[in-house]
């Protein structure tokens, strides 16, 4: 039986993925009524956001514990909420016009320092979660292992970003 090759699969989605996040930047919104109030999706990613972060640091916890059964699981819940997001981040940000953040002085630079890399390492991850999630499909354990020492806490800073973002410049909406 061939071996599957998760690489081009990993590759591919990573830049399809970050190419629709970047492409909303240049695509016109949706003017007039949408038949909802679409102010309501970024809470929705927040608490999205909210539970990949608790869904990963119950998989960090069950692999601590050699419990891989359950890590799996937390793994699957954490990938289940982060697509949701991606989901409803792309429904938002498809159809409404940008927030700029009001804050001034020390916060702002605390929030666009925050933002900024919340952003960089949101395009890193991507790839980096799909690779960890292959390869521990895959059982190469050691691969898994030396990988997913970077993706874990990568993601769980993007994912508690996310949110800390959210709260910052929720007040502007």
């Amino acid at each position: 039986m061939k071996k599957f090759n998760y690489v081009p699969w990993v590759v591919g989605l990573s830049i399809a993925i970050n190419l629709i996040v970047v492409a909303l930047l240049f695509l016109p919104k949706v003017d007039g009524d949408l038949g909802f109030n679409i102010k309501l999706l970024p809470l929705l990613n927040a608490v999205l956001n909210s539970f990949t972060f608790v869904f990963l640091l119950a998989a960090l916890f069950m692999i601590i514990r050699k419990n891989v059964k359950w890590h799996k699981r937390f793994i699957f819940a954490a990938f289940t909420s982060t697509a949701l997001f991606l989901v409803s981040y792309l429904t938002y940000h498809s159809m409404a016009e940008s927030t700029s953040f009001g804050g001034e002085g020390i916060i702002a630079m605390i929030y666009y320092f925050i933002l900024i890399t919340h952003i960089v390492l949101a395009a890193l991850i991507v790839p980096l979660a799909l690779l960890t999630l292959f390869r521990g499909l895959a059982m190469k354990v050691d691969k898994h292992r030396k990988i997913a020492r970077w993706t874990m806490p990568l993601w769980l800073y993007v994912s508690l970003t996310g949110v800390i973002v959210y709260l910052m410049i929720s007040p502007y909406y």
